[in-house]
C-alpha cells in the first residue's frame, strides 16, 4: 500500500491550503485500527476543533474515540499481539528496519505536517523526525538480542530465566513532540513483542496516524499498533482498560496522577515523563559562549514548551553581569515567525489558551517584584497569515520564592539567579519538588563530575543541554516520573522476566 499522508496532495500545499486541511478532515478519520483508518464507533462522541497554531485558523475537528473505539482497539491489539510475541528477534528486526527506512524517505513530509501540528520551526521538526527514525533504528537492533540467563545449580539441576513481552501497551503522548513520542514509546514496546495502543494529544493528531501507516506498509501486523483520538475521557477509558497490561504516559504532573491512580486499580506497569524546572548552572570557569548557548537551548526549543528545560538558570556572581548582556543580545536577536520558513528560530504557541497562562504567569512574577530584561510580551508577526499566539522569548531575574521559580511555565520564559559558592547553588538547584533534568557548565571536569553526582535530577547534561541521544536512558526523579525511555534499560519496562527451576534429581519430601 502507499502512504497516505495527506490525501494524495504534498504537504506543502497543505500547510497553505487550510481549506485542503479541512477537507482532508472530514473525509478522513484519524482513528487507526486493525490497519486502518476508522470512524468512531460513536458519533455522539466530543467532537475537537484542531487549530493551526501559527495561524490561529481552525484546520476542522476530530471525533473522540468512546469506549467503544477503545474496546475495538484494544482487542485488535490483544489479537495481534499473541502472533507477533512468538515471532524471532531477527524478524521483528527487520520490520522496524523497514519503518525506519521510510521514515528517513519521507522525513520532510512528515516534519512538515509536524509544523502544521505544532507550531515549532521547521528545523527543530525535521530534528524530532530524526528522533525517530534514531529510535526505530536503535530498538530494531535490540530486538534481536532479547534473553535471559543460565545458572548451573546442584546437583545437576538448573534454572534459567526468560523475557516475555507484557502485552498490550497504552502509550499517551503530549502536545509537544508529538512524533517523537509515538516513536520512543512504540519501537521499544513492539521490538520486545508487545502491541501499542496510541493515544496522541487532542491537539496534535495527525503524525501519530502517520507513523501507524509507516509501520503498516512496513510489514508490522495489523491491530499491532492502533491509534485512539480524544481528551482525558478517551485516555481513562484506554489506562482502566483491564486488557491493558502497561501505561506509559507523558504530560503534566497533575494528569500523571490521576493516569498512576488508575494503573494501581489494575496493578498496571506504568511510566510517567512529568514535568520539570530543572536547573541549569554556570560556573566561571567555564567558556561563557558555550554556556550562552546552552542556557538559549535549554529554554527556547518549541517555544519553551519542554519538561526538561532548564528554566532556572545559575549564574556564578563574578560573571553574572557578563552572561547575561549576552543572553539578553541573544534573545532579542531569535527570529520569530512562520514556522515552515528556512530562517525561523521560534514559532507560535500551542494555542491562545495555553499562551494566557504563560502570560498571566510573567504578569505575577512582575507583580511579586522579579525584574524583566527582555522579552515576555505578546508581540504580531509581519505577515497577515500568522495570527497565532507568539511570545517574545523573555528572560526574567526572579527570587527563590517566588511562584515562577517554583511551578513550570511550560513557554518560552527563563529565569537567571545569581549565586556565589558550588555549596549553595547545589542546595538552591535542588529546592524542587521536580527531578526531571538538570545542567553544569565548567571546564574542571572533578567538579562537573561531582556536581552531575549532587544533582537531583534523572538528567544531567555537562557543557550542553537538551541533547537526547537514543543510547542514553531519559526520565525522572521526584515528582517528575518513574522509569526511563531509550537505551537498553528501556527492555526492562517493556517485558517480564520468567524464573524456571529444573530439577536433574529426586524430589527431596521430608514432610
Amino acid at each position: 500500500m502507499s502512504i497516505r499522508i495527506i490525501n494524495a496532495q504534498s504537504t506543502r500545499q497543505l500547510q497553505r491550503g487550510f481549506a485542503s486541511w479541512t477537507s482532508y478532515l472530514s473525509n478522513h478519520s484519524l482513528n487507526f485500527i486493525d490497519g486502518k483508518r476508522m470512524k468512531t464507533l460513536d458519533p455522539t462522541q466530543e467532537k475537537l476543533n484542531l487549530e493551526e497554531p501559527a495561524t490561529g485558523s481552525i484546520l476542522g475537528a476530530i471525533q473522540s474515540s468512546g469506549r467503544g473505539d477503545v474496546d475495538k482497539a484494544v482487542k485488535s491489539a490483544v489479537i495481534a499481539q499473541q502472533e507477533w510475541g512468538q515471532r524471532s528477534g531477527p524478524e521483528k528486526r527487520d520490520i522496524l528496519m523497514e519503518a525506519a527506512r521510510l521514515l528517513r524517505n519521507r522525513k520532510e513530509d512528515i516534519a512538515r505536517v509536524e509544523v502544521s501540528d505544532t507550531g515549532k520551526p521547521m528545523w527543530e521538526a525535521m530534528g524530532d523526525v530524526q528522533s525517530v527514525i534514531d529510535s526505530v533504528t536503535y530498538f530494531a537492533g535490540i530486538a534481536p538480542t532479547m534473553c535471559g540467563q543460565h545458572f548451573t545449580l546442584s546437583g545437576g539441576s538448573f534454572g534459567y530465566t526468560r523475557r516475555e513481552p507484557l502485552g498490550v501497551v497504552a502509550a499517551i503522548g503530549a502536545w509537544n513532540y508529538p512524533i517523537q513520542m509515538a516513536g520512543w514509546k512504540s519501537a521499544p514496546a513492539l521490538a520486545c513483542g508487545n502491541a501499542v495502543v496510541f493515544k496522541p494529544s487532542q491537539f496534535t493528531p495527525f503524525t501519530a496516524v502517520i507513523l501507524g501507516e509507516i509501520y503498516q506498509e512496513a510489514g508490522l501486523p495489523d491491530g499491532l499498533y492502533n491509534v485512539i483520538q480524544g481528551g482525558a475521557e478517551t485516555g481513562n477509558f484506554l489506562t482502566s482498560h483491564n486488557d491493558i497490561a502497561k501505561v506509559t504516559f507523558t504530560g503534566s504532573v497533575e494528569t500523571g496522577t490521576k493516569v498512576m491512580t488508575s494503573c494501581a486499580s489494575g496493578i498496571k506497569h506504568v511510566t510517567l515523563e512529568l514535568g520539570g524546572k530543572s536547573p541549569l548552572i554556570i560556573f566561571d570557569d567555564c567558556n561563557i559562549d558555550n554556556a550562552v548557548k546552552g542556557a538559549i537551548m535549554a529554554n527556547f526549543l518549541s517555544q519553551g514548551q519542554v519538561c526538561s528545560n532548564g528554566t532556572r538558570v545559575f549564574i556564578q556572581d563574578s560573571i553574572f553581569d557578563d552572561v547575561i548582556s549576552r543572553l539578553v543580545k541573544h534573545t532579542k536577536s531569535i527570529k520569530l515567525g512562520d514556522p515552515h520558513a528556512d530562517d525561523t528560530r521560534m514559532g507560535p504557541m500551542i494555542n491562545a489558551a495555553h499562551a494566557n497562562k504563560v502570560m498571566k504567569m510573567i504578569e505575577r512574577a512582575k507583580t511579586e517584584g522579579a525584574e524583566i530584561m527582555c522579552g515576555g510580551e505578546y508581540i504580531t508577526i509581519d505577515d497577515s497569515k500568522m495570527k497565532g499566539k507568539f511570545i517574545s522569548p523573555c528572560i526574567l531575574k526572579p527570587t527563590d520564592d517566588m511562584e515562577i521559580s517554583k511551578e513550570e511555565v511550560f513557554g518560552p520564559v527563563m529565569n537567571v539567579y545569581s549565586f556565589k559558592t558550588e555549596e549553595e547553588v547545589l542546595n538552591r538547584a535542588n529546592d524542587t519538588k521536580f527531578g526531571l533534568a538538570s545542567g553544569v557548565f565548567t571546564n574542571d571536569l572533578n567538579r562537573a563530575h561531582r556536581v552531575a553526582a549532587k544533582l537531583q535530577a534523572g538528567n544531567c547534561y555537562v557543557n550542553n543541554y537538551n541533547i537526547y541521544p537514543t543510547e542514553l536512558p531519559f526520565g525522572g526523579n521526584k515528582m517528575s516520573g518513574i522509569g526511563r525511555e531509550n537505551g537498553t534499560i528501556t527492555v526492562d519496562y517493556f517485558t517480564q522476566l520468567k524464573s524456571v527451576y529444573v530439577e536433574n534429581n529426586d524430589v527431596d519430601c521430608p514432610i
